[in-house]
């Protein structure tokens, strides 16, 4: 199998970009469909990659996409729902048309960005999808598709949505009433993720195969956001809420018209995101700390990105 030209659906997320980019630098000929390519002009300064605008929930425009391509990343997830079935939407329905559109164009490499936690059992609706959806790619593995699908725990970077989004609440916030404070998490750098994805690609060892990906370090929730504050130079009160409390405040985070959390969320975090398992040998790296890491981009001004936080999520 020679793999040369791949799809990146979710090209233009945070770690579709770290994606991308590796892809392009190891000289593939990439493709990324965006239902609005003005939003993704970021991507276009990149010599080897292609933007179409497109709705890959279309099941005639996604074989329009995988004609001629040899390998198709799909990167597609929400955290939260805007209106009621978007999950099954995202998570579960277009994984299904992935995969359909693969057999039907003859692409013979599908890898599927799944999360720590998936479970069609689980106790959130993210997490049941996430893991219906990670179950239907891994049955389609066979002669004609090689899939694998991976794993990861909270994913961490500049620009991500998690260090950044608490230190942006921190900011205004010099008591901080933190709900789940006990969560855990075994955050995983988008860079070691992206590695994996590309040293996946052409690699038969990894075919069929389901990878859990995480750190080198497990932490409290509230270790985290005590860190991001430490980082921020910000003398702040972190106060852990009961679990009654924890649900109380997801449910009221979840009426506002920006999304920071949902119950649904909370019902996710009563999962801890680790690993059983060390960072997988195959792909030859250690994963990066987050100490050494986080800093370099935590310490830029928090407002500036705030306002933009809020801007990109209303809806």
């Amino acid at each position: 199998m020679e793999i040369k030209k791949v799809c990146v659906l979710g090209g233009g997320g945070f770690v579709g970009r770290h994606v991308v980019s590796r892809l392009c630098e190891q000289g593939y000929e990439v493709y990324v469909p965006y239902r609005n390519i003005n939003h993704a002009k970021h991507l276009s300064v990149l010599p080897t990659v292609t933007l179409v605008e497109a709705d890959v929930h279309d099941p005639d425009v996604l074989k329009g996409l995988f004609q001629g391509v040899d390998a198709v990343i799909n990167l597609v997830g929400i955290l939260h729902e805007h209106k009621r079935g978007a999950f099954q939407r995202a998570h579960v329905e277009l994984p299904r048309k992935v995969v359909e559109a693969c057999r039907a164009t003859g692409v013979k490499r599908l890898l599927h960005m799944s999360a720590l936690g998936g479970d069609p059992d689980g106790l959130s609706r993210y997490q049941r999808s996430k893991g219906e959806g990670e179950a239907l790619v891994l049955a389609a593995h066979g002669e004609y598709l090689a899939v694998t699908v991976f794993r990861p725990s909270v994913i961490f970077g500049p620009e991500d949505s998690f260090l950044n989004l608490f230190a942006r609440l921190l900011y205004w916030a010099p008591i901080f009433p933190l709900g789940s404070p006990n969560a855990k998490f075994q955050p995983v750098y988008v860079g070691d993720v992206a590695h994996a994805y590309v040293a996946s690609l052409n690699n038969p060892a990894t075919f069929g195969q389901r990878y859990e990906l995480c750190g080198p370090t497990v932490y409290t929730l509230q270790e985290l956001v005590e860190f991001v504050a430490r980082v921020k130079g910000l003398k702040r009160t972190v106060i852990p809420l009961s679990d009654e409390m924890s649900s109380l405040q997801a449910i009221l985070l979840g009426l506002m018209p920006v999304k920071m959390l949902t119950h649904d969320n909370y019902l996710t975090l009563k999962t801890d995101a680790v690993c059983g398992c060390p960072f997988p040998e195959v792909f030859g790296i250690q994963p990066a700390a987050l100490e050494a890491v986080a800093p370099q981009y935590l310490a830029a001004p928090a407002l500036p990105r705030f306002k933009r936080f809020i801007d990109e999520n209303k809806h």
